[in-house]
């Protein structure tokens, strides 16, 4: 089966990278906008209804026995089984086959058509057929690839497999169908056509065009054989090296004694009989020795040898790069990371590499004081297996002098509830659109935790829905996450007609939500999304205890939200630039911006209150939160950005070799230790004795190759969005920052090169654009952003 070495297939810009029709008056949130400046009036709260939806929302959340009342509500009245997500064909396993049977003929269909297209009129509407064709593969291969792996049921999990299967095996063929591209390439070409287009759908054109190219399809029968034979070994390379992590040494033996500052329990699990204490070099453990053993020469070894993979794994990665530099060459690049970033906002590694140089200096002043401070604490010179023992020290003496009881019961006023009524209120206030529970149908949720929000706009319009799977329980993946389901688009009345005349039971959108747009009268296919989350569940025991969120997990809610409205106010007329189907650089920046609205203390003011008493979060235990952020970031937040930036040299330095130069052969521990000899601030291990090779244990290589600057790229965005655009008075809930925000980045989905967003919600007048120094994007602009750093807090790897 091709996989195209990690690279999305032409058919769908998003999907490979996650593994009743309504007659509601619609008003899009988000496409197209009035670009007319307006002075918003503060949403009026006091709407009975809208008050009403408000509790409600803490509620079904906090709440067991009101939750238990409200879920059942409709399954008493309504006897018929609803599909998964209200899809009218999955209401048992064999759905799933029927499901997948009739979008293949749909998009077989579809397929003939584009291929037959021969008159003006039948290219004009060229990109909007294979728009709709990507929608249909989405439709199946997102929805089946997450209910396999959410789903309880066994039964469901296969038959889900087999979907994704069916249809994922099409779409490689299409991968092949050379006379698609052939067909898209006449349109393009052709004046008569492409001046009929939409901007929406030239650039779904180009895209389509792109993941084309990306796959072969436009090389001789030869090339395009050896293409797919390298895209198969790269994935079974890559897969192989992404869980192959090994160290050279499984495990380093001391004497017991020498453990002194470790866990006493922690030693006495690992002790032998001898008074010999084996530790492994993969794990907790280890890191707990770095933290905690007192002697240096005990921290050096368990560093050293933590940080040195097996030969067999090197070996993997070496022979990964040559294969993805094989690759590359023969698609006409000079080195992998010029393909992988052409189609991104950096276009090349040049301008990655000018983002991440510039990145390390404006972090080098915090990166120096934070050191300083741990060398001191020392008495000598600081080495690398020093940094996690001093940080460790530091932050316990910080704790133990300003660590205070309010900070302690900070979760009390962070109920789950309270939490998703503040994510309501702020994107009311922001946006003008509010979270609203939904009773569900039975069968509509894969479990009975699952809750679903319905978004709703200022008129009352139902714009989309949210299934949140909040709760933890066995078997299900622990890791946060946000899911598009279905994608907005608009459905064409040929669409609706065709949909008609093969079945008068079928639904244009299979079932799933719809609304009608006033201005346009087209019928439009509503985001569908899914928010999973592993939170503990509200305690049933009479207490009423609901779920209490550190501030770490409201951060986390915050962040996969700010994906979610995304693709909730990203309602583009194609999906394929719809939501968060965006460049891989761009988009994460919604999320990493909602961080920092979690903890505003204008925002907190809007929802945080204690769980029984009702009283507000005061004013004096935000300022500890702060000084609490504020210290730990003070402690070790810069150091572990600049590890952050490391990897992601490391990453170029890899992919960036010339394609000839790569196929010979990679040694990736010299670059890699030339890469932190050359810029980080503490001193290389290498020359404290045999050589490491910490990169075998880097398995973001092999998912992100030449893309790992990513995150910290959008994070330093998202610092200067914050700082310019809302965090100035009470902007972080000001309506007006909000529409500009909505107006120039969220509403356009992957629909605008995403330097034009940043450029237009910045504004002409920021010195940081002056000259309309980002709008092109390039090398300067990639500097410029490097400028703006990353702030303190600290990076999660």
């Amino acid at each position: 089966m091709l996989r195209p070495f990690g690279r999305r297939p032409w058919a769908c810009r998003k999907c490979l990278l996650q593994l009743q029709l309504q007659t509601r008056n619609f008003e899009s949130a988000a496409y197209p906008a009035p670009r007319a400046h307006v002075d918003y009036v503060p949403t009026d709260n006091s709407v009975p209804k809208k008050n009403v939806d408000d509790d409600t929302l803490r509620r079904v959340f906090d709440s067991q026995p009101f939750w238990k009342e409200f879920s059942h509500q409709r399954s008493s009245t309504i006897s018929k089984r609803a599909g998964l997500v209200q899809n009218q064909y999955l209401t048992s396993p064999d759905g799933f086959r029927a499901f997948a049977s009739v979008s293949l003929q749909r998009c077989q269909s579809i397929v003939a058509k584009v291929l037959q297209a021969s008159t003006l009129d039948e290219y004009r509407g060229l990109a909007r057929n294979l728009d709709r064709l990507s929608d249909l593969l989405c439709r199946v291969i997102d929805l089946s690839d997450f209910i396999r792996t959410i789903h309880p049921d066994p039964a469901i999990q296969e038959a889900a497999t087999q979907a994704y299967a069916l249809m994922f095996e099409y779409m490689n063929v299409l991968n092949t169908t050379t006379g698609l591209h052939e067909q898209l390439g006449k349109a393009m070409a052709n004046p008569e056509v492409t001046s009929s287009w939409t901007e929406a759908e030239t650039i779904v054109a180009e895209i389509l065009m792109k993941d084309f190219t990306n796959s072969a399809i436009h090389m001789p029968t030869d090339e395009r054989q050896r293409f797919v034979n390298l895209s198969n070994e790269i994935s079974q390379v890559g897969s192989n090296f992404f869980n192959g992590a090994e160290p050279a040494k499984s495990q380093l033996v001391f004497n017991a004694n020498s453990l002194q500052g470790l866990d006493p329990m922690v030693v006495q699990k690992i002790k032998r009989w001898n008074n010999k204490a084996p530790v492994p070099t993969m794990g907790i453990v280890p890191r707990l020795v770095l933290r905690s053993v007192r002697d240096e020469s005990v921290r050096k070894d368990v560093y050293l040898a933590s940080r040195t993979s097996s030969s067999r794994q090197i070996h993997r990665l070496e022979k990964l790069l040559m294969k993805r530099s094989e690759l590359a060459k023969l698609s006409g690049f000079n080195s992998f990371a010029d393909m992988t970033l052409s189609d991104k906002m950096a276009k090349t590694p040049e301008s990655v590499s000018n983002f991440l140089t510039s990145l390390i200096s404006s972090n080098r002043g915090p990166v120096s004081e934070e050191l300083a401070h741990l060398q001191q604490m020392k008495g000598s010179s600081l080495q690398p297996w020093d940094h996690a023992y001093y940080v460790h020290k530091r932050v316990l003496e910080y704790s133990q002098a300003r660590r205070s009881r309010q900070l302690s019961a900070v979760p009390e006023f962070f109920s789950l509830g309270t939490v998703m009524q503040g994510l309501s209120r702020l994107f009311d206030r922001l946006y003008g659109v509010r979270l609203v529970p939904q009773e569900t149908s039975p069968g509509e949720t894969w479990h009975p935790d699952v809750r679903r929000l319905d978004v709703v706009d200022e008129s009352e319009q139902h714009i989309a829905v949210v299934y949140c799977d909040l709760f933890s329980r066995p078997e299900k993946h622990p890791n946060p996450a946000h899911f598009t389901l279905r994608c907005s688009r608009e459905i064409s009345p040929d669409e609706i007609a065709e949909c008609a005349s093969m079945d008068q039971s079928a639904h244009p959108n299979d079932g799933m939500a719809t609304a009608v747009d006033p201005r346009t009268k087209a019928l439009r296919q509503l985001p569908t999304i899914a928010l999973v989350c592993d939170f503990q569940e509200p305690v049933s025991n009479g207490l009423g205890r609901p779920t209490l969120l550190s501030e770490q997990s409201v951060r986390t809610l915050f962040h996969e939200m700010g994906h979610a409205v995304h693709s909730i106010l990203g309602q583009t007329p194609l999906q394929s630039i719809s939501g968060t189907r965006c460049a891989t650089d761009f988009a994460e920046l919604p999320s990493v911006l909602m961080e920092s609205f979690a903890t505003a203390p204008e925002v907190l003011a809007l929802y945080a209150r204690h769980w029984q008493t009702g009283e507000p979060l005061s004013e004096s235990m935000m300022r500890s939160m702060e000084m609490d952020r504020n210290a730990h970031g003070s402690i070790y937040g810069a150091v572990e950005n600049e590890a952050q930036i490391l990897m992601a040299l490391v990453d170029q330095a890899y992919h960036s070799i010339p394609c000839d130069d790569a196929i010979k052969g990679v040694d990736t521990t010299e670059i890699y230790h030339r890469v932190f000899s050359q810029y980080s601030s503490l001193p290389d291990p290498d020359n404290a004795g045999p050589r490491t090779s910490w990169q075998g244990f880097f398995g973001h290589l092999y998912g992100y190759g030449a893309t790992y600057y990513s995150y910290i790229f959008d994070r330093a965005i998202a610092n200067k969005l914050w700082q310019d655009v809302f965090d100035s008075g009470k902007s972080a809930v000001d309506r007006a920052a909000g529409e500009r925000y909505k107006n120039e980045v969220l509403r356009w989905g992957g629909g605008r090169n995403g330097w034009q967003c940043v450029a237009g919600v910045l504004g002409e007048n920021n010195p940081s654009n002056a000259n309309g120094r980002l709008v092109e994007g390039g090398d300067e602009a990639m500097r410029e952003v490097g400028r703006w750093g990353l702030g303190r807090d600290g990076i999660s790897g």
